[in-house]
């Protein structure tokens, strides 16, 4: 015979100061420990959404990023000969050479400087994301010294505004256009001419070679192709994969941060839970006597006990949860660690978050609880009733 479930949340309820402090401590770490999984599965999302599953990026072999690739014109030049290429409706081939350099430019907050990706496009590098979205002027005309920003850094950075100039590569350059690219990275970049861009920043070759398969289940094809050809120190990969493999440094770091602070701070929650039930049980001692008496069996003293600790970790677990859901309402900014370049990002609430984050909060309620349900378990009826 079980002791009713209800009977354990009574008791909750009856000490409902001690309850609330204990659950808001486990709320606590709760929020945290989200929090940080929400950081680096945001991070991922932005990266991720970057890229087309379709689009192909070619980019120099041991090059982990763009910024550290080379493509010699000769070799994008073979690359866009390929003819697995898709083909627009105005009859060209959906390829893109493209350079990526860094720039600083001082944040708007702080004056501090901080490193921004700017990007040399072609015509077709705005048909291969159709993410991105004109919002404000227009698109910047090749041959000049003309760029558009992305919306994100028009908040963070001194000068990012419709109409200004910036300096960089030796040059003056007028913003003509803000786009929109959504959640991903390339809100946080500067596009303009290819062209004039290797010119500002002496680069004599591209940094990568972006294309629109014709069909998507050809890029194992392509891959080899590129991987196999004497002429070409290259490698292919997804965009998708690309951008994934970009997030994997600084989300494994948010992740490690997170699981080691949790671990810190859910030393003292757990501990919290742990005095509620041993007073919990110092106090009830005639309680327990009472219905070990009535015939309940130790083991069912135990289980109550014990489902009052995890319900201390569920109503926990919930309550974090709650305030850290709230945290997706931000958007963040930092660098990545791959190409120490300024990202902004949101955080990002999955069901892969809340199931961790549930485990998480119960776990610190069997913890804490375990212990002093055995001692309660252990008492006799005689020594219960002796105590009253």
């Amino acid at each position: 015979m079980m002791v009713p479930f209800s009977y354990s949340f009574r008791n909750l309820w009856t000490r409902r100061l001690t309850t609330i402090l204990t659950i808001f401590g486990m709320a606590l770490v709760v929020c945290v420990f989200a929090s940080i999984l929400m950081l680096a599965e945001g991070l991922q999302k932005t990266l991720v959404q970057t890229g087309s599953d379709d689009n192909v990026i070619v980019i120099r072999k041991g090059s982990g990023t763009e910024v550290q690739s080379g493509v010699e014109r000769q070799q994008a030049s073979i690359i866009e000969t390929m003819p697995e290429i898709a083909i627009g409706m105005d009859g060209k081939k959906r390829v893109a050479k493209e350079i990526v350099v860094l720039i600083s430019i001082p944040k708007r907050k702080t004056g501090k400087p901080s490193n921004v990706v700017i990007r040399g496009i072609q015509g077709p590098s705005i048909s291969l994301r159709p993410q991105v979205k004109l919002i404000a002027g227009r698109l910047p005309r090749t041959g000049l010294s003309e760029v558009m920003v992305g919306l994100s850094l028009t908040d963070k950075f001194k000068g990012i505004e419709l109409n200004q100039k910036i300096c960089c590569g030796l040059r003056n350059w007028m913003i003509v256009g803000i786009f929109d690219a959504g959640n991903t990275g390339f809100n946080s970049e500067i596009w303009g001419d290819v062209d004039q861009l290797m010119q500002a920043f002496r680069r004599p070759v591209y940094s990568s070679v972006i294309f629109q398969l014709s069909n998507p289940s050809m890029f194992q094809e392509v891959k080899l192709r590129i991987a196999n050809d004497p002429r070409l120190s290259l490698e292919a990969k997804r965009e998708t994969q690309y951008y994934l493999e970009q997030s994997e440094m600084m989300a494994k770091f948010l992740r490690i941060l997170g699981l080691s602070l949790t671990i810190i701070f859910s030393i003292g929650a757990t501990i919290g839970a742990m005095i509620t039930m041993y007073a919990a049980v110092a106090n009830r001692t005639a309680e327990i006597g009472t219905l070990r008496a009535l015939g309940f069996q130790r083991k069912a003293v135990l289980v109550s006990f014990l489902t009052e600790s995890l319900l201390l970790g569920f109503l926990g677990g919930c309550t974090g949860l709650f305030f850290a859901s709230f945290m997706q309402f931000f958007t963040v900014s930092t660098v990545n660690f791959q190409t120490f370049s300024e990202l902004a990002f949101r955080f990002n609430l999955t069901v892969k978050t809340v199931y961790s984050a549930f485990i998480f909060s119960i776990l610190m309620g069997f913890i804490g609880g375990i212990i002093p349900a055995i001692q309660a378990s252990r008492m006799t009826i005689v020594d219960a009733l002796r105590a009253v």
